[in-house]
């Protein structure tokens, strides 16, 4: 399902918000942001999953370090409360104490639970400081005016190992329109 078949009044919840050339410079410049939460009356929040830190997760959450995907750092999930941790996982079973599903085995994993308790139930996560929000029809309003492509996220998306090449990837598995975006070179006054 591409941004043209979106409903307003539907919930973004799991979908992939991808950054379009028209948002411009800035935190959000060809982000991929994985919806996390979504509704008409509290608003959208949700991670940026291709900006990776230089802080290492052993550094940061050592008790989560083992279970961490690669590369093991911390993501800057959005400039929404910086000190703020969310975690993402993948779980075994489909089933954790404390997790939330968002697409297939992927979901939010409440970080205050016990690390040891749940090590048979993930199988990796990704840790992210901050999050992307948006208050109540903020995110419609930033969709209508074109600021983001709402795509079908897929399971690898969250947890990949090569979140530099994230937004064009997304955008090359697209049909239509959007596809061609992925060509879209990163400085359009050096084309």
């Amino acid at each position: 399902m591409s941004d043209d078949l979106w409903v307003i009044g539907t919930s973004l919840k799991g979908r992939l918000l991808v950054a379009t050339p028209a948002l411009g410079e800035g935190i959000f410049d060809r982000s991929v942001v994985l919806v996390i939460e979504h509704d008409d009356v509290e608003g959208a929040f949700g991670v940026v999953l291709n900006r990776p830190s230089e802080t290492d997760v052993a550094g940061a959450l050592p008790e989560w370090a083992r279970l961490a995907a690669s590369p093991p750092v911390v993501f800057v999930g959005g400039p929404v409360n910086p000190e703020a941790a969310i975690c993402l996982a993948r779980v075994v079973g489909g089933e954790a104490d404390g997790w939330l599903r968002l697409v297939g085995t992927v979901g939010a994993l409440d970080l205050s639970r016990d690390p040891e308790l749940l090590v048979p139930a993930v199988d990796e996560l990704r840790l992210f400081a901050g999050y992307a929000g948006w208050s109540q029809g903020q995110l419609e309003d930033e969709i209508e005016a074109g600021a983001w492509f709402v795509v079908d996220a897929e399971e690898g998306d969250a947890l990949n190992d090569e979140p530099d090449s994230l937004w064009q990837r997304v955008l090359r598995r697209q049909r239509g329109r959007l596809a061609m975006f992925a060509a879209f070179p990163a400085d359009p006054s050096t084309n």
